[in-house]
């Protein structure tokens, strides 16, 4: 996906460290050696761990792509301009801060990507391959990078090409392309004082030129039910051997940052275990200004090594020709938009249909790649680079899934998307995900789980919408002719909104208790859904049972949530009332820094929910998954679903 052009200055996560000590290193082979090279040094363990204390990266990403199949378990994105969260092998595991490209003279500057250059972004037809131009306007040049990931194997690819800007008369041949790396591996970045999750770094020389991996092996972290988590290895290699690299410690003299930031030099350290761990290689082009690089994962160092490497066996632009064909088919199997649109002009009209299938792919990119119809709310962390990639909880390292879980809310949003644009498949499979993998014995849904359906650090609490939608997407996608699924998920999914509703703990922005519109409106379009699947069942009882409760739901929601007294006017709804009473003169805290606002009982109170009702364990699964003949609902392929009659928010 790609965002729209901007300029790049992020600030810098790592310290300077004391210029004794870049002396120490650098200042009795600068004289003698060329400007820009590396530094021979036999293999020595770089000094300063554990290094600087390391950070998760932006959620405003630029771009993000993975390649249209299931083979390949990697997830690429771009942030601020440069490659930021990489995920492999499931889509809730990062393993990169940042990959960005530092260019110096060797004797009088040194630019680092995200720091000293601006950055435009572009994107093909399908979104999924991003092209980054960082310009450097001081120095008169700029890179053109463009990245995707090879649907073969795991591996992210980046082109890149380094040329003069126009009217520059830079002579780019005298400069020096170095690609560094801000490694977490598996979720953890270590350093700090806690240096929880610390990676390894390594600089491989099996292959004859130096390829600087960093891994942990550990698989242990604050998340207990990560089950699938496995030791993860990467490896960074170029289309020509590397002249040089190096391991370090982030914010140390031995990272490569700092040193080519003091000295315009690299020196190399072939070992750094455990810390937050930087690499930094020496990706000159050769010939011609372009170089490819290639970031590989394997469950070992030698696998990462020969995954990154088999991926540069073949031209980039042949796997970028793969790479876009899948995402071609993809597209040609979804509805095709309209082409015109009242009042607007040709080219707007087009505009829609890019952004159409832009959305649809992202949708698709979202989804796990081990456990299908696991759509993430999102592939990015909001306020990551705030928190801490190397602190330990309860003795464990901590674990960041963000939005990178799956909430039944946020999957009902991608899942209208899913049936607007036909691809039913994967509807299906995201409604079977919430009830084979997510839903508890009692007939709940959690708030959010695990790519896995386990529950995630941040689960807990009962939030009624997440129950709801999942029985109107099995009405919605074709799947209320399945009688276990009925059986075992549907119906004991609407006894518990008929037992729990229409107000029982928090609501849709899980800030406070109380009668909710959002949350109401989407049990009344559950429960509706959920009468129509039963009278199918042949069940009449339940069938008029859950459309009463509706209806008493749809009937009273004005005498809970819409005020006469309140002061934005003579009658509205408003975001919740505490006690159902929205005329009442009480308010409470919004939360999240936000003022207060009419519904409670009390001045001002913090975000709560009533008392959750003991765990229960999880519902069965492995059920038959196959509608019954002649029970496709409105949102099979031959009739298209209508947008405007999707009840709830």
């Amino acid at each position: 996906m790609a965002g729209s052009a901007q300029a790049g200055r992020r600030g810098l996560r790592w310290l300077a460290p004391p210029a004794t000590a870049l002396c120490m290193l650098t200042c009795a082979l600068a004289a003698a050696t060329p400007a820009g090279a590396a530094v021979a040094q036999p293999a020595v363990t770089a000094p300063g761990g554990p290094g600087t204390m390391s950070f998760f990266d932006l959620a405003r990403k630029d771009c993000l792509g993975t390649a249209r199949n299931t083979g390949s378990k990697v997830w690429y994105t771009v942030a601020d301009g440069v490659l930021s969260d990489v995920y492999e092998p499931t889509i809730d595991n990062t393993n990169v801060g940042t990959l960005q490209y530092i260019v110096t003279d060797g004797a009088t500057f040194t630019d680092l990507q995200t720091r000293d250059m601006t950055y435009t972004v572009a994107a093909d037809p399908s979104g999924m391959a991003c092209t980054v131009t960082a310009t450097s306007a001081s120095h008169g040049y700029r890179l053109v990078i463009t990245y995707i990931t090879d649907p073969a194997r795991d591996t992210v690819l980046l082109n890149t090409r380094l040329a003069a800007t126009p009217g520059s008369h830079a002579d780019v041949g005298k400069l020096r392309l170095y690609a560094h790396l801000d490694a977490h591996v598996n979720g953890d970045g270590g350093g700090g004082s806690q240096n929880a999750g610390g990676n390894t770094g390594t600089v491989d020389s099996s292959t004859g030129a130096p390829v600087p991996v960093v891994d942990s092996t550990s698989v242990a972290s604050q998340a207990a039910n990560r089950s699938y988590a496995v030791p993860t290895y990467l490896a960074l290699r170029t289309s020509s051997p590397a002249a040089a690299a190096s391991v370090g410690y982030a914010g140390t003299a031995s990272d490569g940052l700092t040193q080519l930031d003091s000295t315009h030099k690299l020196t190399s350290f072939d070992s750094a275990p455990d810390g937050h761990i930087t690499a930094t290689e020496d990706v000159t082009p050769r010939h011609g200004g372009e170089v490819t690089l290639a970031l590989g994962f394997g469950r070992s160092q030698a696998q990462a090594v020969d995954t990154a490497g088999a991926s540069l066996t073949s031209p980039f632009s042949q796997v970028e020709r793969s790479y876009l064909a899948g995402w071609a088919g993809y597209d040609r199997g979804l509805r095709t938009p309209p082409s015109h649109f009242p009042g607007l002009s040709d080219t707007q009209a087009g505009d829609l249909g890019h952004r159409y299938y832009l959305s649809a792919n992202v949708i698709k990119a979202s989804e796990d790649k081990t456990f299908p119809g696991a759509i993430v709310a999102s592939m990015a962390s909001p306020w990551g680079q705030a928190v801490p990639a190397g602190t330990a909880v309860n003795g464990k390292p901590v674990y960041f899934g963000s939005y990178r879980e799956v909430f039944s809310r946020d999957l009902y949003e991608a899942f209208t998307g899913l049936l607007t644009d036909g691809d039913l498949a994967t509807a299906r499979a995201a409604t079977l995900f919430l009830f084979d993998r997510q839903q508890l014995a009692n007939g709940q849904l959690p708030r959010n789980s695990l790519v896995n359906g386990e529950s995630a650090p941040d689960t807990g609490g009962t939030q009624l919408d997440e129950t709801a939608y999942p029985i109107l997407m099995a009405l919605q996608s074709g799947l209320a002719g399945d009688t276990a699924l009925w059986q075992q998920h549907i119906r004991p999914a609407a006894d518990f909104l008929v037992a729990n509703g229409p107000s029982f703990g928090s609501e849709r922005w899980e800030e406070q208790s109380g009668f909710s519109p959002s949350t109401i409106a989407a049990e009344i379009a559950g429960l509706t859904a959920a009468s129509v699947i039963a009278a199918r069942h042949g069940d009449a009882a339940r069938a008029q049972l859950y459309q009463a409760t509706a209806d008493h739901f749809q009937r009273t929601i004005k005498t809970w949530d819409v005020t006469t007294t309140g002061p934005d006017g003579p009658r509205y709804f408003i975001r919740l009332s505490k006690g159902g009473d929205p005329d009442a003169a009480v308010s409470y805290n919004l939360g999240n820094g936000g003022p207060t606002a009419p519904g409670a009982p009390t001045d001002t109170v913090t975000a709560t929910s009533r008392a959750r009702p003991p765990a229960p364990t999880r519902a069965s699964r492995g059920r038959r998954r196959t509608p019954a003949p002649g029970t496709c609902g409105p949102c099979c392929p031959a009739s298209a679903p209508s947008p405007t009659s999707r009840p709830g928010s």
